[in-house]
């Protein structure tokens, strides 16, 4: 069971996430998303498509940009629809 935390916090748990280029992509419907915040950043990836970020809050602290989900996958990374990845901190265990 994987899980990512961040302030002393489960921000995520999912047996069922997604490997991509050594980052769990968890299902959306196992985030916590009462912790997410929209963030007006994106990224784009070459085979992916173009990520939508999100800052997460905990407990008064905030951590921006730290988790990415890619809402319209390219078809390569269809198996990431509906997933939602961390980093800046986010601590993701196995």
């Amino acid at each position: 069971m994987a899980k990512a935390l961040w302030n002393n916090t489960v921000i995520a748990e999912s047996d069922r996430t997604v490997m991509v280029e050594g980052n769990h992509y968890f299902p959306k419907d196992s985030v916590r998303t009462e912790y997410l915040t929209d963030s007006s950043m994106t990224t784009v990836c070459p085979w992916k498509g173009t990520a939508k970020y999100f800052s997460l809050t905990v407990a008064g602290a905030t951590n921006d940009d730290a988790a990415w989900t890619y809402p319209e996958p390219k078809e390569e990374a269809e198996n990431i629809r509906d997933h939602v990845a961390f980093w800046r901190g986010v601590v993701v265990t196995d």
